[in-house]
């Protein structure tokens, strides 16, 4: 027979694997098709490129789709990329979908697409280059798991002798550093450098995963801890059992409000940012899904 648990993650996988699925899907097959047809047929793969890349002459000649496409085209010379950019997908989106939706998971990849062309025609509107990659994409998600697992720790080894730990925050301050410096040696500078980069591009990634944290997210629990209306959650127990038991529940005003909803949440991440997500029961695991499906519905 099933336990409680097993039922959950049953569940849980059915409702939030599919969308990270199908956004490295999309990419790795995107990428697949275009160094196939490279082979092929050089010439008609540079004119696809062209018609989904992001460029100002693009959207002058009509194609106003490219602010939405060019996150599926990527240089077919550069392997390295384009893994890191699944990765990233992979990474960031199997976390982040505990307390997102499926639909908001995408709306912040996009969003950091969207966001990363619009900060790239603003300092590159006189270049004849176009962009593409879903890096911006991948920074709006790394910027808003930063925000939402700061105290997260990692160990990896300096050249497999040197144990290093480091955390979450840390590693996003230094990325944030870098690419602050490139963005003023690529974009401000216009100095050349000698591989493809797009700084301003990443930088309008993070702001939209900065956006959505600070005016979706967080506004979603506030505006829900000022109305004050009471949230019936599932039957929890253990460490996560913020619920009293029926038998101490006589009334609904003992319910937990969202405001117990938002500090047992709280503390389950700083669970996670100490011990991972591998350390949660079937309790706290239920108490995410919740909060996920509380903020979902606003």
């Amino acid at each position: 027979m099933p336990t409680a648990e097993t039922e959950f993650r049953s569940h849980y996988r059915r409702e939030s694997t599919p969308v990270v699925t199908w956004l490295a899907s999309a990419l790795a097959g995107a990428f697949l098709l275009q160094f196939v047809a490279s082979l092929i047929w050089p010439a008609a793969t540079t004119r696809l490129a062209d018609e989904l890349s992001f460029s100002i002459d693009g959207i002058a000649s009509g194609l106003i789709w490219t602010p939405a496409t060019h996150w599926l085209v990527h240089s077919t010379t550069n392997l390295f990329h384009v893994g890191l950019v699944l990765a990233g997908i992979v990474l960031f989106g199997r976390e982040l979908v505990i307390l997102l939706s499926p639909r908001r998971l995408v709306a912040v990849f996009g969003a950091g697409i969207v966001a990363g062309a619009i900060a790239w025609a603003a300092l590159n509107w006189r270049d004849e280059a176009g962009l593409c990659g879903a890096a911006a994409g991948v920074y709006a998600l790394g910027a808003l798991y930063a925000l939402l697992y700061p105290n997260r720790e990692f160990n990896f080894l300096v050249l497999f002798l040197f144990p290093v730990k480091v955390r979450v925050r840390q590693v996003a301050a230094l990325l944030l550093l870098l690419e602050s410096l490139a963005f003023v040696i690529c974009d401000i500078l216009e100095h050349a450098i000698p591989f493809s980069y797009a700084p301003a591009a990443h930088l309008g990634g993070v702001v939209a995963g900065w956006v959505y944290y600070q005016f979706f997210h967080e506004f979603d629990w506030r505006s829900a801890q000022r109305g004050g209306a009471a949230v019936r959650p599932t039957a929890v127990t253990g460490s996560a059992g913020f619920a009293p038991p029926p038998a101490a529940r006589p009334n609904s005003a003992s319910r937990p409000t969202p405001r117990d909803l938002r500090a047992e949440t709280d503390r389950i991440l700083d669970k996670i940012n100490r011990e991972g997500l591998g350390a949660l029961t079937s309790a706290e695991r239920r108490v995410l899904e919740q909060a996920r499906a509380s903020l979902s519905r606003r």
